[in-house]
């Protein structure tokens, strides 16, 4: 079985992701997966968007299926690129905008964060919120 972090330390992602969240005024949707994408913890903010729940919890998803920050997916999926149309595979569960990141620990993929509820730059700005606690617990 694959290391995955704890509930624990999801919460604790969490946490501080919706802490830079309320600092950019960006009512936000937080979820943490393990490393099959599957959900360990989601938290929307009060006044998050209800479309942002599916929206966070696939972005969570396609970083962890695609072992890659969902930002990095932009550009290769525009028409006329190669992999155009990607988001509309995997039951149309792929998100292909950021707010998405894997989360390592000694080179292995041990879950993801993501966040949805503002622009791309601020989903990806909350989200980085929670891989910086992520380093700063596992340093």
């Amino acid at each position: 079985m694959s290391e995955t972090i704890t509930l624990e330390t999801a919460k604790q992602l969490i946490d501080a992701a919706e802490r830079k969240a309320e600092e950019i005024g960006v009512p936000s949707v937080i979820t943490v997966a393990n490393p099959d994408g599957n959900m360990i913890a989601q938290h929307r903010m009060d006044d998050a968007w209800l479309a942002s729940v599916n929206i966070s919890r696939n972005k969570a998803y396609t970083s962890a299926a695609l072992e890659m920050p969902t930002h990095e997916l932009a550009e290769p999926s525009q028409p006329g690129n190669s992999l155009y149309g990607l988001q509309t595979t995997d039951d149309s569960r792929i998100v292909i905008f950021g707010g998405g990141f894997p989360l390592e620990r000694d080179g292995e993929i041990v879950g993801t964060i993501a966040s949805s509820g503002g622009q791309v730059d601020e989903d990806m700005t909350v989200a980085r919120a929670g891989i910086n606690q992520f380093q700063t617990l596992t340093h």
